[in-house]
């Protein structure tokens, strides 16, 4: 392993992997550098005002309209900035990570956004992490290729920017630290990390082609973290000599708080704002750890029970639109995470058919576009989209006022149509274990039986296990879920899997049982995985996708 390097106050601990050197120059280090001494106080305020936000919660206090912020939802004279360059049209985004092949057939899908994404769909070895930077650089320099071990070759279709789908980033939500970078003993927030190395090397690039640099912001949980990335935009700005208000986020509403705080959002990135974006998986996970000890009341059925027509994301959705569409912002739906089957046409039917269902009741509900995980699923999504937008880009003039903006509509979660089964037990335990052992050799999107399952959909199924051991739910045969009769199902699973050479099930093993199966509950379990077991000691390594 390499000994630990410093440059201009960041000291860099990783082991070298090739093209670092033209990510991690002098002078992106210091802007990175500057970008943390400024708000790294801030940002670590804001994640212990979260904890104390979550024992509120779990002691009893539901989540509710600020008082303080009335006056920002009752003025209704504001607006967010005007829709930037190449994001006047986006009812279809596909979203996936940075790996080349990926990245290309992204570009190439005929989609209006590619989401590239640092974050859920991505592994953050610190190979992942240069590379990520890597690929994006070389979209522009149009020398993104890929040739697969069969011999095809991958290419972008042309090298005109503004042909292409328009790129949003998805930086590392602001929890997550990276481990790699630090200063001064203290590791450097990964969101900070990402944004700032794309912004540094990309911005006046892609200003000069006719875009701009767009992010997508994960995870946030109130209208100060908001507030806290609309500070760190304008001093990336002037540090670099940008006008301010070239940036646009995306915010994903994918936690119960954030939903009560949609429009103060809005209002806080009001300058660098392009809308908001139904983060439904995370949204499901984060309502189930925040009222995890609540009693019967939040306990979920089997996964695939919990759909977008439940109430109590129905009332999420539509205030979601409702919020967007007050304030001038473009309302996102989400993920279809259907991944279509080349060789099994029976199996496609039922899930085109679910896709089309899920995209038209968006659309009907006023969005303005809608996320795919897959290049099969573009011509599907546009054609439902087509159907109502026509030639209008979006349809931000439905203001949605006939929606109730109600508390109790959003956490109406009793009583949800399914039950829990052992299927569904076992389910959970195997993309559980198969996602973290396939993370942790580096990929971050995995396919399993026809779905893409991320982090996101990875944390609903160890959560539901710990609620239900916790909750001695019961299933629909009358059995009640205990940790030995889920950990007797963990170990028969691990048995029933196909082991290879290089494989890590045994330490997916050992991190499903610390999240799911422990008293204690942490928050995100790839942010314990990550430190503990990612990037274990290993040679330089040649960039792999």
């Amino acid at each position: 392993m390499n000994s630990p390097i410093t440059l201009n106050n960041i000291t860099i601990t990783a082991t070298a992997v090739r093209y670092q050197e033209q990510i991690l120059t002098s002078d992106a280090l210091e802007f990175l550098a500057t970008l943390h001494s400024a708000f790294e106080h801030r940002r670590n305020d804001l994640m212990q005002r979260r904890q104390l936000n979550r024992a509120r919660i779990a002691n009893g206090r539901d989540p509710q309209f600020l008082e303080e912020t009335r006056s920002i939802r009752e003025d209704s004279t504001w607006q967010v900035a005007p829709i930037a360059p190449g994001l006047e049209d986006r009812r279809v985004e596909i979203t996936g990570p940075i790996e080349r092949k990926a990245a290309i057939n992204a570009l190439n899908s005929g989609a209006n956004v590619w989401l590239a994404d640092m974050e859920d769909a991505c592994s953050p070895t610190w190979q992942n992490v240069i590379k990520n930077q890597v690929n994006l650089i070389r979209v522009l320099d149009n020398e993104l290729d890929f040739t697969a071990p069969d011999g095809r070759e991958y290419k972008l279709n042309t090298s005109d920017l503004q042909q292409l789908p328009t790129i949003v980033v998805r930086p590392r939500a602001l929890h997550q630290p990276e481990k790699h970078l630090q200063v001064a003993g203290t590791l450097i927030s990964a969101a900070l990390v990402d944004f700032a190395l794309h912004f540094f090397h990309n911005a006046q690039r892609l200003v000069a082609a006719g875009r701009g640099p767009y992010y997508y912001l994960p995870k946030l949980e109130n209208h100060m973290e908001a507030r806290l990335w609309n500070d760190i935009f304008n001093m990336a700005q002037d540090l670099l000599g940008i006008e301010r208000g070239t940036i646009r986020a995306t915010v994903h509403i994918e936690t119960i708080t954030a939903a009560f705080e949609m429009e103060e959002i809005l209002y806080e990135l009001r300058e660098h704002s392009s809308g908001l974006n139904a983060g439904r998986w995370d949204y499901i996970f984060s309502i189930i750890k925040n009222f995890r000890s609540r009693g019967p009341r939040f306990i979920f059925p089997d996964r695939d029970s919990v759909t977008m027509t439940a109430p109590f994301m129905r009332a999420y959705t539509e205030q979601l639109v409702r919020a967007c569409h007050r304030r001038g912002a473009t309302a996102i739906g989400g993920m279809s995470t259907f991944v279509p089957s080349r060789k099994d046409a029976s199996i496609n039917a039922g899930g085109l058919a679910k896709v089309r269902e899920d995209k038209f009741r968006e659309v009907r509900d006023g969005f303005d576009g809608s996320w795919v995980a897959h290049p099969d699923l573009v011509s599907t999504a546009r054609e439902v989209y087509d159907v109502v937008l026509g030639e209008n880009p979006h349809q931000i003039s439905r203001t949605r006022e006939d929606v109730e903006v109600s508390a109790s509509a959003l956490l109406a979660i009793a009583g949800l149509d399914g039950q829990i089964t052992e299927q569904g037990i076992r389910d959970n335990i195997e993309i559980g274990i198969r996602y973290i052992e396939s993370w942790l050799r580096g990929n971050g999107a995995v396919v399993l039986r026809n779905l893409m399952e991320d982090s996101a959909t990875a944390e609903i199924s160890r959560s539901q296990l710990w609620q239900w051991i916790h909750q001695s739910a019961i299933t629909d045969q009358g059995e009640i879920i205990t940790r030995g009769w889920v950990q007797e199902l963990a170990e028969e699973t691990l048995e029933g899997i196909e082991r290879f050479e290089g494989d890590r099930f045994e330490d997916a093993m050992e991190i499903f049982e610390s999240c799911a199966l422990r008293e204690d509950f942490p928050t995100f379990m790839t942010r314990n995985a990550y430190l503990r077991y990612l990037d274990l000691p290993a040679p330089v390594l040649e960039m792999a996708g």
